[in-house]
């Protein structure tokens, strides 16, 4: 299981984590059911530096934590967000094309107007929940954005045939997933109080939201996809968590 842990972690992050030799396709796709701890390393981190950070000009304190939640994930779901982008508008409603679109691994305007108003959305919550010490939010934001890929992944079909999501997909131990999708819901109340209702279904709304634009578009998902609903799920909880308090 610790084998299963440290492939989510270098996947997820950009922690220095190597191995002696390539993991099975079995371990890979165990490796799902860590994500939502990855997303409690993540979001801890956060948590943690937005408290050394208290007494910082709120800005900056701000910007550095923007900064630093993007350098911990190496940007790898904003690249996702960035390719669904350009491939939702570029494909213009034809499914090959938006696959194909999506393959390209160049940057087209719609993924940079995607990348900059998600980031500017996440800044000026960040900034928010900093002033009120509301640190608690990064950690829930990050678990449930993680949360929803074994979510998505268990009822969802996986639409390429080659690449790291098929063997997740391939491999995903479904009993498992299931529990832990469960448990990471059961044990947000008890650390987020009334509000986890509002983020739950928050969190629960935005998914089935994704999930039915994937289907009707691609009829399932993609790496891409998975990482751009990681992005919008982390940034609803941010906007969610900020319309409770004012």
């Amino acid at each position: 299981m610790i084998y299963s842990f440290l492939i989510a972690l270098q996947f997820l992050t950009q922690f220095p984590v190597r191995f002696d030799s390539k993991p099975s396709q079995k371990l890979i796709g165990y490796s799902i059911v860590f994500y939502p701890i990855i997303g409690l390393l993540i979001g801890s981190i956060l948590a943690a530096l937005g408290w050394l950070l208290s007494d910082a000009p709120p800005l900056v304190a701000t910007a550095l934590l923007l900064t630093t939640w993007v350098f911990l994930t190496g940007g790898l779901h904003l690249d996702g967000l960035a390719d669904s982008a350009d491939a939702w508008v570029g494909g213009m409603g034809n499914r090959e094309k938006t696959l194909a679109i999506m393959k390209d691994p160049y940057c087209g305007p719609s993924g940079v107007v995607a990348i900059a108003m998600l980031l500017l959305l996440k800044f000026v919550t960040l900034y928010t929940l900093l002033v009120i010490d509301e640190w608690i939010i990064f950690i829930l934001a990050t678990m449930l954005g993680r949360t929803v890929l074994p979510l998505l992944f268990l009822t969802t079909p996986y639409v390429r045939s080659n690449g790291l999501g098929s063997i997740l997909a391939a491999n995903l131990p479904r009993r498992t997933s299931i529990i832990v999708v469960a448990t990471t819901a059961a044990l947000i109340p008890p650390f987020a109080g009334i509000q986890a209702l509002w983020l739950l279904l928050s969190a629960f709304v935005i998914f089935w939201i994704l999930r039915h634009l994937m289907l009707r578009r691609i009829g399932g998902t993609t790496g891409d996809t998975a990482g751009a609903l990681v992005e919008i799920t982390e940034t609803t909880m941010l906007l969610a968590a900020v319309l409770m308090k004012v």
